[in-house]
């Protein structure tokens, strides 16, 4: 019983710890085009700012979505993100103010 305890421990620890860090996930994959705080524009590859109400608006599965497929000239992360990191990273660009 002890050792069933510890292993369900373990793994729920190991869980959290592992878990998708949508800050960090937004540092090296988005910041480069979108800023570190999400306002950074680029008229002439049409990046927009997605720290504005417009993108809240959006929602979790709007931004995620996004992300997932891509949308004009930002690629598609669905193939180089697994699900849990794209819900945190869509997660974590509803924060930025």
């Amino acid at each position: 019983m002890k050792k069933v305890l510890a292993v369900a421990f373990v793994a729920a620890l190991s869980t959290s710890l592992f878990a998708a860090d949508g800050a960090t996930i937004f540092k090296t994959k988005c910041a480069g085009c979108h800023g570190a705080d999400g306002s950074k524009v680029i008229a002439a590859m049409g990046v927009k700012p997605v720290n504005t109400p417009e993108v809240k608006k959006m929602g979790a599965a709007g931004v995620a979505n996004i992300v997932t497929k891509g949308q004009g000239r930002m690629p598609a992360f669905g193939s180089k993100l697994s699900p849990e990191e794209v819900k945190a990273v869509s997660a974590y660009v509803l924060t930025l103010k």
